[in-house]
């Protein structure tokens, strides 16, 4: 009974052990991230200040944050990030959602799948950007233009990825399933969307940022408001600081939705 004790003991000491460092690495890995920011932006600060960096070519941080100040005056800020980020999340969810759905129907018609694979993968390589004219002729200028531009590059994406994900599917399992009389929609609902779940969080994840580059990029063709206008606006009158700030705004966003990427996928884990 000692023994059996001891050993107990000796398990919760090393688990105790394990988890401490689990604690002390996560820590680590943070401060870095942190660290390396602050040291970052120190460095730019400290360089244009310094008149090593031309602040007109570069900005600074100090400049951005007083530039922002002045959009948040004029109340122009929350507007701009709120008509980017409506874009980004219409265009994301309809880019995931039908490209879902496409791979689903690939997936269960192989003949489908067979004709149509070489026009996605055509599709895929195109540049979005040379159908700008098009897309604006076929939807007009403006909102729907910019959702529609960001759908086209995040659908492919979606479709071609979780297409490779049910297909990579254990051949053994579906025989299994098979055996025991599971027809195609039992198969497809049991067995082959569970265990694609893990690639569809990376394809979420991928998504987030080809929606933004999607929006801004519709934004660069058309657009009256947005943080893709704002870029636009401050480099045709050589204000980089008006640059720089759409840009700081468009990476806080970004890793704002990332985050909550991050935090299904950590719920999924679980």
């Amino acid at each position: 009974m000692k023994k059996a004790k001891q050993k107990i003991v000796n398990f919760s000491l090393s688990h105790k052990k394990y988890v401490r460092k689990l604690k002390q690495d996560k820590f680590i890995v943070i401060f870095f991230r942190i660290f390396i920011l602050v040291a970052f932006l120190g460095l730019w600060e400290l360089l244009t200040s310094v008149g090593a960096l031309d602040p007109f070519f570069v900005s600074s941080p100090s400049r951005i944050i007083l530039q922002l100040g002045e959009l948040i005056k004029e109340g122009t800020l929350f507007h701009h990030a709120w008509v980017t980020l409506y874009e980004t999340l219409i265009g994301f969810a309809i880019a995931t959602v039908l490209g879902y759905l496409i791979a689903i129907l690939l997936w269960w018609n192989e003949k489908v799948r067979k004709i149509f694979e070489p026009y996605i993968v055509v599709l895929n390589s195109l540049p979005k950007i040379a159908l700008g004219p098009v897309i604006i002729l076929w939807v007009g200028a403006g909102t729907s233009a910019i959702i529609l531009m960001c759908v086209l590059i995040c659908i492919v994406i979606t479709t071609m990825s979780m297409l490779s994900s049910f297909i990579a599917c254990d051949e053994g399992k579906i025989l299994l399933l098979k055996s025991m009389h599971a027809n195609k929609f039992q198969i497809l609902w049991k067995l082959i969307l569970p265990s694609s779940m893990p690639d569809f969080i990376s394809v979420l994840k991928i998504n987030v940022g080809m929606s933004w580059v999607g929006s801004i990029m519709g934004e660069y063709l058309t657009s009256k408001a947005g943080l893709g206008y704002l870029i636009v606006y401050g480099g045709q009158i050589f204000k980089i600081d008006l640059v720089m700030s759409a840009t700081f705004v468009l990476c806080i966003l970004a890793f704002v939705m990332y985050y909550l990427v991050s935090l299904i996928e950590r719920k999924y884990k679980k």
